[in-house]
């Protein structure tokens, strides 16, 4: 696998980017980022709050994961998004041409759902989780991955 590549790895809250992009990015040496520690104050406090973020909250927040991206565009990296819009997708992707692969992670509402009821310490409530999968514009130039399969097979898919 080229290390050149930064990898994105998408889906809804609760679906296990954190968890898959930390093993990834071990696996290939190469640094991780989450998303959510990129947020702006007034965006946690929004989700906190209940509210679901809209595209100009979400607008600055994608430019900065954008910018984080292309700076390590030459080493690799991967970063944990939900970017849940092709909007928001060709806001990551600008000036870094085929250097990024998107990595969807799916599963169900119930499923997820499920995870989230077991998460602690999120700042984003459960409640948020049928505003997300309304959101979602499934990607269609994306590795598409269950997460019902464990994360070893995931990264396993993500690397074949």
């Amino acid at each position: 696998m080229n290390k050149s590549v930064v990898f994105v790895v998408m889906g809804v809250s609760g679906c296990g980017k954190s968890t898959i992009g930390t093993l990834l990015s071990k696996k290939l040496d190469i640094p991780f980022f989450d998303g959510d520690d990129f947020h702006p104050d007034a965006n946690v406090k929004k989700m906190k709050n209940g509210l679901a973020l809209d595209d100009i909250d979400r607008e600055g927040w994608l430019k900065t994961l954008n910018k984080l991206a292309v700076e390590h565009k030459e080493k690799g990296a991967v970063i944990a998004c939900s970017a849940l819009k092709e909007s928001y997708r060709a806001i990551l992707k600008q000036d870094l041409k085929d250097q990024m692969v998107f990595v969807h992670l799916e599963g169900s509402f119930d499923e997820i759902h499920s995870r989230l009821k077991k998460r602690k310490g999120h700042y984003m409530p459960i409640e948020l989780l049928k505003s997300q999968f309304e959101t979602l514009e499934i990607p269609k130039n994306a590795i598409h991955i269950s997460i019902l399969e464990s994360p070893e097979v995931i990264i396993s898919k993500i690397l074949n």
